[in-house]
């Protein structure tokens, strides 16, 4: 036995096997793989695996991955052989850690995938619900039981359902990924423990109430009415419009260009992130409404705009503080509550102007599809799935529009068609009870000669207590 420990110990370009234990000396120092016992009592301490790992740096040192506690020799070089087949091909297949050392390492390879806010999104939920309370348990270890005992703390702390799920997402999320390289067999996070709870009702104003909050706009802040022109006149979303530039802006083709979207990572740092799908980044139609705001804001903007700078303001922001910085989101969301009071208007989110321009046209009769490529939605079932109370009440019209069709030709047949030719009262004869319904033979005709008919199968009978059938007798 301590020969192989021995020689495992000099392969260290592959790693190394060998046993150890906890005993210490008189000076309490970790004997470690020098314990006198293990050369004596084969069940003494636990085998481990050791493997140098280089540098990542230039001019850093390399550092040795330790890893213990297995009951065998063959369990514990499997563990090496399969932490090495990870790092080949760039995955970490540790034998040992905890769900903290495994979500700290999944974040940081997101951060360079996902776009700030959802990241920041995902770090929340890991740092500040998921590692203290699941942080410590083995990855291999953490279990279904695990997170409905999560879960119920959560909801019995007051947290909220929605909360609780997009937290329990953001797990299933990472568990996902490792059973995709290959890390853990199953994903104990799916099945959800709670299911998607149903997102709340949103308030989408009528066209009334919508003309009602414009008014209001343009006699108290007439540059935030133009914002608000936008949104109902476009469906952009609220991100969209905030980093919309005047280079965007093309008014001779009536169309502007949705390229960037305006987010605010921790409520605090601005980023210009891309468009939320990569549908989203295309162009969109103006109306002559919209058109107008655009233009008359276009013309305010470079009477009030320094001469000097005149020539860098297509560069600008169209809806911009008197430094030329972007409106901050919150402020945006918080002054249009703060107009939505004033108005005598039930709140709304800003993104529930979306929905009124969608919801607006669907009602008005544009198709489907048409709505979708306006709303720039990945697919035409998106459209359909989140505004499928409109098209139910719309389905009537469809229904309505093909009856009123077929109406509008039974009516024209019947207006267009000749009159019948009625004979002479004295030669109709009505028919009586002795009448008899004759037929008349065409000529040549040979009356055809009648099938002959097939002889029948005798009927059968089942025997009870027989697996075969007889001849039924008569």
């Amino acid at each position: 036995m301590r020969r192989e420990v021995v020689t495992m110990r000099s392969h260290h370009a592959t790693g190394r096997v060998y046993r150890r234990c906890g005993c210490r000396d008189a000076q309490k120092h970790q004997l470690g793989s020098h314990c006198p016992l293990l050369a004596t009592d084969p069940g003494h301490g636990t085998w481990t695996f050791a493997v140098e790992i280089p540098a990542t740096t230039p001019g850093g040192h390399n550092r040795t991955v330790r890893r213990g506690g297995f009951p065998t020799a063959d369990e514990a070089r499997t563990a090496l052989h399969r932490y090495l087949a990870g790092r080949s091909i760039g995955i970490s297949a540790d034998p040992n850690p905890t769900l903290e050392d495994y979500l700290t390492q999944w974040l940081a390879g997101k951060k360079l995938r996902l776009k700030p806010t959802t990241w920041i999104r995902y770090r929340d939920y890991t740092r500040n619900d998921l590692i203290p309370a699941l942080g410590p348990i083995r990855l291999d270890d953490l279990a279904y039981e695990h997170l409905l005992r999560f879960t119920q703390a959560q909801l019995a702390a007051g947290r909220g359902q929605q909360t609780v799920w997009h937290i329990l997402a953001t797990l299933s999320s990472a568990l996902g990924e490792a059973v995709r390289t290959h890390r853990l067999p199953v994903n104990v996070a799916r099945p959800t423990i709670i299911p998607r709870p149903a997102p709340a009702e949103r308030v989408i104003w009528t066209t009334a109430q919508a003309v009602r909050f414009l008014d209001h706009c343009h006699t108290h802040d007439p540059d935030f009415a133009d914002l608000v022109e936008l949104l109902i006149g476009t469906g952009l979303r609220k991100g969209e419009a905030l980093a919309l530039h005047w280079s965007d802006v093309q008014l001779d083709q009536n169309r502007l260009y949705t390229r960037w979207t305006l987010s605010a990572v921790d409520n605090n740092q601005l980023v210009m992130t891309t468009p939320k799908t990569r549908s989203s980044r295309d162009w969109v139609a103006l109306s002559p409404r919209v058109h107008n705001t655009l233009d008359q804001r276009r013309h305010t903007t470079l009477a009030t705009a320094d001469p000097t700078e005149t020539a860098t303001m297509a560069d600008g922001f169209v809806f911009s503080r008197p430094d030329g910085r972007p409106w901050h989101p919150e402020w945006v969301l918080n002054h249009f509550h703060h107009l939505t009071d004033q108005a005598g208007l039930p709140r709304c989110t800003l993104h529930d102007l979306r929905h009124l321009a969608v919801t607006t046209a669907i009602s008005e009769g544009v198709s489907l599809w048409v709505v979708s490529q306006t709303a720039r939605h990945s697919t035409i079932s998106t459209t359909a799935n989140i505004y499928a109370h409109v098209t139910r009440r719309t389905a009537h019209q469809a229904v309505d529009a093909i009856a009123t069709a077929l109406d509008r030709e039974e009516q024209h047949a019947t207006t267009s068609r000749p009159p019948h030719h009625t004979p002479h009262q004295a030669h109709q004869h009505k028919p009586g009870a002795d009448d008899r319904v004759t037929t008349t033979r065409r000529p040549h005709m040979k009356k055809a000669a009648p099938a002959k008919r097939q002889k029948r199968p005798p009927t059968c009978k089942k025997l009870v207590g027989t697996t075969g059938f007889e001849p039924a007798t008569p």
